[in-house]
C-alpha cells in the first residue's frame, strides 16, 4: 500500500502531438514475472539533462533513481522513479531530467 497514491494513477493524458508516458507505480511482482522484466537488458545513467526520442516503444521499470521527463511541444511533465513501470510510446520525443542516478530494465518493442 503506497501512501499519498492513487493505485490507479496511470499518467495517459496525451499532450500536444497526441504520444503520452504511461506510468504504472509499484506494479506486482508478479506482473513483473510475467512480462520478464528481469531478463531485458539493463541501463544507467549519472544525473543530467538529455534529449531522447523513441524511434520504438520502450517499456522500462526502474531500479533506482528519479527522473522528470519534459514531453516535447507540450507544458506536460511526467515523474517517475525507482519502482515504477513506464511505457514510452514510438515516436516520442522528450527530455529527461534526471534528478537521480538512474538503473533499469528496458525492452523495446519489435512492431
Amino acid at each position: 500500500m503506497a501512501s499519498g497514491s492513487n493505485p490507479d494513477s496511470m499518467d495517459t493524458d496525451p499532450p500536444g502531438g497526441g504520444l503520452s508516458i504511461a506510468v504504472e507505480r509499484n506494479p506486482p511482482e508478479s506482473r513483473l514475472q510475467q512480462l520478464g522484466v528481469r531478463s531485458w537488458p539493463k541501463w544507467g545513467c549519472p544525473p543530467g539533462k538529455f534529449p531522447v526520442k523513441f524511434d520504438a516503444r520502450q517499456t522500462c521499470y526502474l531500479l533506482k533513481g528519479k527522473v522528470r521527463a519534459h514531453i516535447k511541444g507540450s507544458s506536460e511533465c511526467v515523474e517517475f522513479g525507482a519502482g515504477d513501470l513506464v511505457v514510452f510510446p514510438k515516436g516520442l520525443s522528450c527530455t529527461w531530467d534526471v534528478v537521480s542516478a538512474v538503473d533499469k530494465y528496458y525492452k523495446f518493442d519489435s512492431s
